[in-house]
């Protein structure tokens, strides 16, 4: 975790690049130190984005807020994996990121009952069945308040990722779900409190959504809807994307069927669906079932996974993904699904910036 006396430049240079968050991790693969990176950058605004930092950085304490560094290693390994993760994340409650299963549930703010009754027994019924369940949505109306609620119901984790800072609640209407939430799981987000729910908050904290889960269910959307672009971003963060199908007269379905027929989701109809595509684990279905005697050797692995992970075991410090591609002349894509494949099985271990490592 980042010392307390480290932390400010953290959160002046997040302040200083402002959406230019790029640039600013560009700096800081640079130059990890975050005080060094800060004292070489020469930007107009210097000294206004200290005093916010300073601001900052009493509200963190004053509310004991925690913090998540990018290059720390206990940031979320899921969402370190994404090009695009936040540098920094301001949470709040009795959270837990790194251990369990992580699924995000969205879909459109005019969800229909089919919609929100489908939600809450897909919830129920997974909370039942997998251990160490967390349920990760943004707190709209509709799917993502169903999702919620589905999972304070059933006594599992929930993660809210606002599109503000900790200062509020978005809707005031959901503030009672958040407060609950807080018990056990709780709020995420990368802004910074004084920051409001402006339209391109929403559009940029579907990435952590996305980043944050091992896979995505849309439930129910329109043809163009905010799910869709969390469903597009864990498509593209090469993580499974799971779709309700429904009429082709329903508009609330036209956006999971378009997934589906785009072969950009899978269909789902039931939990088993989900459970089955991830080969997790369940009460009917023990750990051993699906793991056991793979660490056994490797005969089981394809000829690529096999040399992947020889090249971490010789690998002191394990190897950044892009290496890997370069090395073993596999494509990034592949190589994210292979690691994947490996850290399920407990071969690999996947660290912050896309290093892994052989176990």
């Amino acid at each position: 975790m980042i010392s307390p006396d480290k932390l400010p430049y953290v959160i002046a240079l997040t302040h200083l690049y402002g959406e230019r968050q790029r640039l600013a991790r560009e700096v800081l693969t640079a130059y990890p130190d975050a005080q060094e990176a800060w004292d070489r950058i020469c930007l107009p605004g210097k000294n206004e984005s200290w005093q916010r930092a300073q601001s900052e950085m009493e509200f963190v304490q004053k509310h004991h807020i925690g913090t998540y560094y990018l290059h720390d290693a206990d940031y979320p390994l899921l969402l370190a994996q994404c090009p695009d993760a936040p540098i920094l994340l301001y949470t709040k409650g009795n959270i837990n990121l790194h251990d369990g299963h992580f699924v995000s549930i969205v879909g459109t703010r005019q969800a229909t009952e089919r919609g929100k009754l489908f939600t809450r027994d897909l919830v129920l019924e997974l909370a039942n069945r997998l251990p160490n369940l967390t349920i990760v949505s943004g707190l709209a109306y509709g799917i993502d308040i169903a999702a919620h609620r589905a999972a304070l119901e059933a006594g599992i984790p929930t993660l809210i990722i606002p599109a503000h800072g900790l200062d509020r609640i978005y809707p005031p209407n959901h503030r009672n779900e958040a407060v609950r939430a807080l018990e056990n799981g709780g709020i995420v987000t990368e802004y910074m409190s004084g920051n409001t729910p402006e339209k391109h908050h929403f559009v940029a904290r579907n990435r952590i959504i996305a980043g944050l889960s091992d896979c995505t269910v849309v439930v129910e959307s329109r043809a163009k809807g905010g799910s869709l672009i969390t469903a597009a971003m864990a498509f593209d963060y090469n993580r499974p994307v799971f779709a309700l199908p429904g009429r082709c007269s329903d508009e609330t379905s036209a956006g999971c069927n378009g997934l589906i027929r785009d072969q950009r989701a899978a269909l789902l109809q039931s939990p088993d669906d989900l459970i089955d595509a991830m080969m997790w684990a369940t009460a009917e279905r023990p750990v051993q079932t699906s793991l056991q005697g793979l660490t056994d050797g490797d005969d089981d692995l394809t000829p690529e996974q096999k040399k992947l992970l020889q090249m971490l075991r010789e690998a002191e410090n394990g190897m950044l993904v892009n290496d890997m591609a370069e090395e073993a002349d596999i494509p990034y894509s592949e190589i994210i699904t292979h690691m994947m494949t490996l850290e399920i099985q407990k071969r690999v271990k996947s660290f912050p910036g896309g290093r892994f490592m052989a176990i």
